[in-house]
């Protein structure tokens, strides 16, 4: 498991390759994956106005 192995990320670095232990580049996007969803901001609460007397 070293510089020799062609199938862990040392021996990838080593040699110069890419492969699945060392992916080169960003991956594409999963067709038919879900977008996150991100929550709306909890609304605070207002207090009532006060009746002036």
């Amino acid at each position: 498991m070293g510089k020799g192995d062609r199938k862990t990320r040392r021996g990838k670095t080593y040699r110069g390759s890419y492969g699945n232990s060392r992916v080169h580049g960003a991956q594409p996007a999963v067709v038919g994956a879900k977008e996150t969803v991100t929550k709306p901001a909890a609304a605070k609460k207002v207090a009532p106005k006060k009746k002036s007397a």
